[in-house]
């Protein structure tokens, strides 16, 4: 059996800001660097920087940083997993447990795990965070992503999701 690995913390060349328009103009449209302020998201990418250094790096034999994100961003629209939570009844502001999320996400994923992370909010209320899907070094299909153990998995307890 081939060992499975995560595609993150390679070695090689780390993001350099993008300087170009048009790549900028589609990045904030498609992945919102909402935790900074505008300015600052613009002139230093620090969460283009962050994804780019952790995951795209690793797949620089096949993708140049430019199109590792044009990449990303259509997978990400491909998959549409807002529309597929709706679908399952899963809309802003309602709970559910980490095992209704998972399986509505594993029917757009080839039945492979997705990375769900989850914060505590300051009400103390578990909330989903992020959803992550992993993919082939080649993005040429799916592949079970590893368990972040920062959801409750337990079938009990309720996940809020914001949207």
């Amino acid at each position: 059996e081939k060992k499975r690995y995560r595609l993150e913390f390679c070695p090689g060349d780390k993001f350099s800001r993008f300087k170009e328009d048009n790549i900028i103009n589609v990045l904030e449209r498609h992945w919102i660097q909402m935790r900074f302020d505008e300015d600052y998201a613009n002139s230093k990418q620090p969460l283009w920087e962050h994804e780019y250094n952790r995951h795209g790096i690793c797949c620089k034999n096949l993708y140049d940083q430019k199109a590792y994100f044009l990449l990303a961003m259509r997978l990400k629209d491909k998959l549409d997993l807002l529309t597929t939570l709706r679908t399952h009844g899963i809309t802003p502001g309602t709970k559910h447990t980490f095992g209704e999320i998972q399986k509505a996400i594993k029917t757009v994923t080839n039945n492979n795990d997705p990375a769900l992370k989850c914060v505590e909010n300051i009400k103390g209320v578990m909330e989903l965070n992020e959803i992550g899907i992993c993919y082939t070094p080649a993005a040429d299909r799916f592949e079970r992503c590893r368990h972040s153990n920062t959801c409750d998995e337990t079938s009990s307890t309720k996940i809020l999701f914001r949207g």
